[in-house]
């Protein structure tokens, strides 16, 4: 009976050491009021002095994100690769967020040539010009924000926010986002669109976990 009772007691104890600790959900909208204006684009030999039609990049998407980041949020992760397209001399998607360490790939796929750098404290680059169907990548190492371009097309312009962590979303084309596995506690969180923050709040995800919503509004 006692040897029973023992096993008994360690299963229970396995049991509660296996269960995963509750975790929350982040969710909700950001409403993007603030206008962007488009950088002209410059007319090329093509185009006989008048600049041909030119596709509206995502500028309305916003990056939500905590600023101050959970214990356990830099634990070792296997390297991502993302990409940022250069279609119709615009960068696709004009914003990428992504976790340090992550090799994004910049393919061309225009018919004229590109040079991607950037001159950003966090990560500075310079790819070079290269035609149409080549690609060239970078890795980010570092948290921080990057602000590209193209050295022949002074239109295009695009970003990549770079995380040391992994609590993060870029939102949908309707401003939706969603943040899970956030462990409990009290946390400062941003919407940055454009360059910067621009709307804070501080939240806390209960000790049982859930659902929080929390929308926000970019002016």
């Amino acid at each position: 009976m006692r040897l029973l009772i023992a096993m008994s007691l360690v299963t229970v104890t396995l049991t509660a050491a296996q269960a995963p600790a509750p975790t929350g959900t982040l969710r909700g909208r950001v409403d993007v009021r603030r206008v962007v204006a488009s950088a002209e684009r410059r007319p090329g030999v093509a185009d006989l002095a008048t600049a041909g039609p030119r596709d509206l990049s995502d500028t309305r998407r916003a990056v939500v994100y905590l600023d101050t980041a959970p214990r356990g949020a830099f634990e070792e992760r296997e390297p991502a690769r993302l990409r940022m397209d250069q279609r119709n001399e615009t960068f696709v998607p004009h914003t990428l967020a992504v976790t340090a360490g992550t090799t994004v790939d910049f393919p061309n796929n225009d018919g004229t040539y590109h040079n991607v750098f950037s001159l950003s404290k966090t990560k500075r680059f310079d790819l070079g010009r290269y035609a149409r169907g080549h690609s060239k990548s970078v890795r980010f190492d570092r948290p921080g924000i990057v602000r590209v371009f193209c050295d022949i097309h002074s239109h295009m312009n695009a970003f990549v926010l770079v995380f040391g962590h992994r609590y993060f979303a870029l939102t949908d084309t309707d401003g939706s986002y969603r943040i899970d596995n956030i462990p409990p506690g009290t946390y400062a969180v941003a919407a940055w669109h454009e360059g910067g923050v621009r709307d804070t709040r501080t939240l806390a995800i209960p000790s049982q976990g859930g659902v929080v919503e929390q929308d926000f509004v970019v002016r």
